[in-house]
């Protein structure tokens, strides 16, 4: 089986297929991200669906890359009798949904092999499959696809094959499109148009991009997977393309990550509104603000793409999970759970948007004004924490640090921007909350912040503190708990969100060190003056990306690979954070949208030096 890492993405704006470096299509869900899959091998076995197309004698590919600014991939394999190249690409949805795969021939003559494997409903369903004129035709249930090439195709055991020749100079496309069942055929797609038009697509997206910098590349590929991660119709980002890609091999701490996190809003947005997409930012900003239209009492923690809030979490037994990890879940329980931190997240978010765009009235207020009035009354209680830990409630720090968020948020509403509502009385929360969570979540013996109240555990969450404004970056208790951190949950150079075992999260097993978590510090390590450690772990971290720069959610630092669901929206957001701020070399309140550096910013190793050194670094 592939590792995580040697997956790639191609995608449309609705939905993402993930193809290995064997040139395998192992993942795809049609029509949506959260859709039923078509092909499944990543999560069981090839005869659970997949589409091979390769050369006849197989093994991982001699290279691949993107297309500069783009989404389409380039895999080449370089054979005792010649080279050949498959360019994959999924072109901008225009009402159905194509895959489209070209082989190229470079040079000599390659001997090529196709295997179309299609299994719907999470491989649950053998379709009907019958020849035509242009290909063949599969019809399942609600599902229809069309496989339209003029290479040699004939069934064999439930699978379609595909043997031919290429040479130098030829191409041969294969085009896979699907289609309601109930629907007549739709139209032929013209693959090498449909490679000229995604290619333009793309450039001029990543032409928009005001981000300039040393790590200006890393961040463009992370803008793109984001972009990527986008659901077009509605504005949502779901957190990765993948279900139950497990955060310990064998364990079953494996989730369905195709929906929408509200813990992200915030991260999303500073991202986009830096990048200068501000188109995404509004779009995203109106998907949150329909998500979480009703009582405030009823805020969810996530959402599906469109805003459904009902994502029932099911076992497919008939899976045998990704290397085993059993069980395979699609839908997510957590979705069910009382997470605190999610109001000051939303409000946190609504504040960003308004500092941004300074000219546009904030329509969105009264919502705003529900939400708190609603958190007033609740901020007190016990919940799941930011986590989603399934062991019993408890009073978590970063919880109520983003229930102060809430409240500091609307109280500047108020007083900066003249919206209407209790300033006073939300100063007076905002000065309540601040000093419960001082008095019962910060250890004085220990200087460092604790994960809850009345337990010693800490928990990366805590890095967030200074960002959100809670405390100075320089503050002593903020660089105690960054030391107590760094002690208690570095593993081999990289973070941990929390220690299960001390944690009490209701799950067996273990997990990775957490991405996001790790560049996380690189921003605590920049607001504390340690520059050059920060630079460090960010460079650690960039090297843990695929060869496509590509990131899933965790990493395994014993067996140095990828963890968890992939491409993980949560770890590129943060990456092109951290990255924004090495080079501007400042850190940001969550509510400030961050902006490129100046064109006199220290980026030789020799100014980065003389910084380090004025801060006595």
């Amino acid at each position: 089986m592939a590792r995580i890492e040697d997956y790639a993405m191609v995608g449309d704006l609705h939905t993402a297929a993930l193809i290995s470096t064997e040139g395998s299509i192992d993942w795809l869900c049609l029509p949506r991200f959260d859709s039923p899959a078509c092909f499944n091998a990543l999560v069981d076995t090839p005869k659970a669906g997949r589409w091979l197309l390769a050369p006849e004698s197989g093994g991982e590919c001699t290279r691949r890359r993107y297309r500069p600014g783009t989404l389409i991939l380039e895999t080449e394999w370089a054979t005792p009798d010649g080279t050949v190249r498959i360019i994959d690409f999924m072109p901008p949805r225009d009402g159905v949904a194509d895959i489209v795969r070209i082989v190229v021939g470079v040079s000599g003559t390659v001997r090529m092999r196709g295997e179309l494997v299609l299994r719907f409903d999470y491989g649950h369903i053998v379709p009907w499959v019958r020849h035509d004129e242009y290909g063949i035709h599969a019809v399942a249930g609600p599902d229809a696809a069309y496989l339209v090439t003029d290479a040699p195709l004939q069934g064999q055991r439930m699978r379609t094959i595909s043997d031919f020749t290429v040479t130098a100079g030829e191409r041969v496309p294969f085009v896979l499109t699907w289609s309601p069942s109930h629907l007549s055929r739709p139209r032929i797609a013209d693959p090498e148009a449909a490679l000229e038009s995604t290619d333009a697509f793309w450039q001029h997206w990543s032409g928009k991009c005001t981000i300039t910098g040393p790590h200006r590349d890393a961040v463009m590929r992370s803008l793109i997977t984001l972009k990527a991660l986008t659901f077009a119709p509605t504005g949502g980002i779901v957190a990765a393309v993948t279900t139950s890609l497990p955060e310990e091999i064998g364990g079953t701490r494996n989730w369905d990550y195709r929906f929408c996190w509200l813990r992200d809003a915030t991260l999303t947005l500073q991202a986009l509104l830096a990048a200068g997409y501000t188109d995404e930012a509004g779009a995203w900003r109106d998907w949150l603000l329909r998500a979480v239209a009703g009582d405030p009492a009823d805020l969810q923690i996530m959402y599906g793409i469109h805003g459904e809030r009902r994502l029932p979490e099911i076992e497919l037994p008939w899976l045998q999970g990704y290397e085993e990890s059993a069980p395979v879940r699609i839908g997510n329980g957590a979705a069910g759970q009382l997470q605190l931190d999610v109001w000051g997240e939303v409000l946190d978010c609504l504040a960003l948007t308004r500092n941004a765009l300074l000219k546009q009235p904030d329509d969105a207020w009264d919502v705003q004004v529900a939400l708190m009035e609603h958190l007033e009354t609740v901020w007190h209680r016990p919940d799941n924490g930011l986590w989603e830990m399934r062991g019993p409630r408890r009073h978590f720090t970063h919880s109520k640090v983003m229930a102060w968020v809430a409240a500091d948020r609307m109280v500047k509403g108020i007083r900066n921007f003249g919206l209407p509502g209790p300033a006073d009385r939300w100063e007076a929360l905002r000065d309540t909350i601040h000093a419960d969570v001082m008095a019962k979540g910060f250890d004085v013996g220990r200087n460092t912040f604790v994960q809850a109240y009345g337990r010693p555990a800490l928990d990366a969450s805590l890095l967030l503190i200074p960002r959100v404004g809670f405390l100075p970056p320089d503050d002593p208790r903020v660089i105690g708990t960054i030391e107590a951190i760094e002690r208690e949950l570095m593993h081999d150079g990289f973070l941990l969100r929390y220690r299960p075992e001390e944690s009490d999260d209701g799950l067996p097993g273990g997990e990775g060190v957490f991405l996001a978590c790790s560049f996380w510090l690189v921003e605590a390590l920049l607001g504390a003056g340690r520059r050059r450690e920060a630079r460090e772990l960010f460079e650690r971290l960039l090297a843990l990306r695929n060869d496509v720069g590509l990131l899933s959610e965790e990493w395994s630092v014993e067996a140095g690979r990828q963890l968890g669901n992939t491409p993980q929206a949560f770890s590129h957001f943060a990456l092109v954070l951290s990255a924004l701020e090495l080079h501007e070399d400042a850190v940001h309140s969550s509510d400030t949208p961050p902006h490129t550096a100046p064109e006199d910013a220290p980026e030789d190793a020799a100014a980065e030096a003389a910084a380090d050194s004025a801060v006595g670094n």
